[in-house]
């Protein structure tokens, strides 16, 4: 198409031509003719030349396209002859794969075959031979009753009985082994223990009381104190709630109840009227009201020094004023407050001795009995104390504490045992706590009870105070290994039906007495 352009320009400069020739005259046109057809025809050879010299270069050009696209062609040829070669290649290895494994399944289909014809030939021999063992074994069983003398059912009973009195007997001896291997290790481990926690631990003795006495300046308090017509007395005794004896003791007032913080408002409160001198029944509610007020803000202020003696962390303001308010309890005669510090102290010496978490061990210890501070609840007081630690949102493991030192719920953590143990230990020891004799000639009758109520038992004695119950058992009826059973069933059945402090230790007796007499 380049070598175009040229022809074109030429025939447009002859047209040109020819009319400037046509309007100048025919001789000037034809000069001018001749002019144009001369540079048309130089045009032209150009024309010619320049067509010639692109036609070889875009030759040149396809020449080189070509040979490119060829070069490409037979490289992608030869890439594709190579992929080729080797599908044929593995093609022909997968042939030859295919062929072994028809190989291999015909022989195991060969193998198969005389595995079952084996197999059946085992089958029809060993029904031959179940048979002739069934034929064996009734001829035996025939045999064996002809000559026992009893019949099957007989036989079985008979090696039934004789299999469990063996088993019974070996599980006992092993049983026995196992018990007094690991009573021996965990005694002697645990003596350490409660050994170390108490002699560490300084022990107070408390006697039960229901009364206080007030000391009196002179026998004519006494008329001041009741009043004209017994109006002062019976004031006294209605804003706190004890009972005020004046008797002919000289120069004493006796207050009596049961509620030792309201007997300790009535003495405080009775000291106070007698230093102001002025007693009457509108002095006297007031001045027991003021004084309740001063014990409340006692009993907390007591609370948190006992926190802080025992370098437990932070408490509820709530339940620290319940720590308090055990200053004026007791159980079995002895002061609360004294008993759940002194528990305290045992249960975090045997935790520090065990690798436990001593604070909140002594944390669970010292609320263990706060439940007993709650008037309004009913219920167990492990219990009651229990929801009331979890209502003041106290560690998990504290709550289960309190909840637990009574069994009234499951143990989840070894802090649980340390402070049901150390609650035993500060109960326990003597001189600590005071029982009526009524209760206590109740509990050994039960003891007693409980241990004859197991047949073979011949005698029972409750001794040392209803701290161990002495078993004699009829030897002709109770073997050495039933005995240790018998033992322990005992035990079961004196935790489950009663309610005692400390421990209680059961000793069974058996022995076989053999006389004869020469004459």
């Amino acid at each position: 198409m380049n070598y175009l352009i040229p022809i074109a320009i030429a025939l447009v400069v002859s047209i040109v031509g020819y009319m400037i020739a046509t309007s100048v005259g025919k001789k000037a046109s034809v000069k001018i003719l001749d002019d144009a057809q001369n540079k048309s025809k130089r045009i032209l050879s150009d024309a010619d030349k320049q067509s010639e010299h692109i036609k070889k270069e875009k030759l040149l050009e396809v020449k080189e396209e070509w040979h490119k696209r060829k070069t490409e062609f037979d490289q992608d040829r030869h890439q594709r002859m190579q992929k080729i070669s080797n599908a044929e290649s593995q093609l022909k290895k997968r042939e030859e794969n295919l062929e072994n494994r028809m190989d291999l399944i015909l022989k195991r289909e060969k193998n198969i075959h005389e595995s079952e014809s084996n197999l059946a030939k085992g089958k029809e021999e060993l029904a031959k031979k179940s048979s002739d063992v069934e034929k064996l074994k009734q001829e035996q069983i025939q045999k064996l009753q002809e000559i026992s003398g009893l019949t099957r059912e007989e036989a079985k009973k008979v090696l039934y009985d004789s299999l469990i009195n063996e088993v019974k007997e070996q599980s006992a001896n092993k049983i026995r082994q196992i018990r007094e291997e690991t009573k021996q290790k965990a005694e002697k481990e645990a003596q350490s223990i409660i050994i170390q926690a108490i002699q560490r631990t300084a022990t107070d003795h408390s006697i039960e009381s229901t009364v206080s006495v007030v000391n009196l300046d002179s026998d004519e308090m006494k008329g001041r104190i009741i009043g004209r017509e017994g109006r002062n007395i019976r004031a006294f005794e209605s804003a706190t709630g004890i009972d005020l004896i004046i008797d002919d003791t000289p120069e004493a007032v006796v207050i009596s109840g049961f509620d030792p913080f309201r007997r300790e408002v009535a003495k405080k409160a009775l000291e106070k009227l007698m230093l102001d001198g002025r007693i009457h029944p509108a002095r006297i509610e007031e001045v027991v009201e003021k004084t309740r007020k001063e014990l409340e803000e006692e009993i907390l202020q007591v609370g948190e020094n006992v926190i802080l003696e025992l370098s437990i962390k932070q408490m509820h303001k709530e339940l620290t004023r319940l720590v308090g308010k055990m200053k004026y309890r007791s159980s079995y005669g002895q002061n609360l407050l004294s008993h759940s510090i002194e528990v305290a102290r045992v249960t975090g010496i045997m935790a520090a001795e065990l690798g436990l978490d001593v604070n909140l061990s002594k944390r669970a210890a010292l609320l263990h009995d706060i439940g007993k501070c709650v008037d309004e609840a009913e219920g167990p007081h492990a219990l009651v104390g229990f929801e009331i630690s979890k209502r003041y949102k106290e560690n998990p493991i504290v709550c289960n504490a309190i909840g637990s030192h009574h069994e009234d719920i499951e143990m989840e953590s070894p802090i649980a045992v340390l402070v049901q143990a150390a609650d035993s230990i500060s109960g326990a020891r003597p001189g600590a706590r005071r029982e009526s004799l009524e209760t206590y000639i109740k509990r050994l009758e039960k003891l007693e009870e409980i241990a004859t109520s197991f047949d073979g038992v011949g005698k029972t004695y409750a001794i040392q105070a209803g701290r161990e119950v002495r078993v004699i058992v009829e030897p002709d009826k109770i073997d050495d290994n039933s005995a240790d059973q018998m033992a322990i069933d005992i035990a079961t059945r004196i935790e489950s039906e009663m309610e005692y402090p400390g421990q209680i230790k059961v000793t069974l007796i058996r022995e076989k007495r053999s006389v004869a007499l020469a004459k």
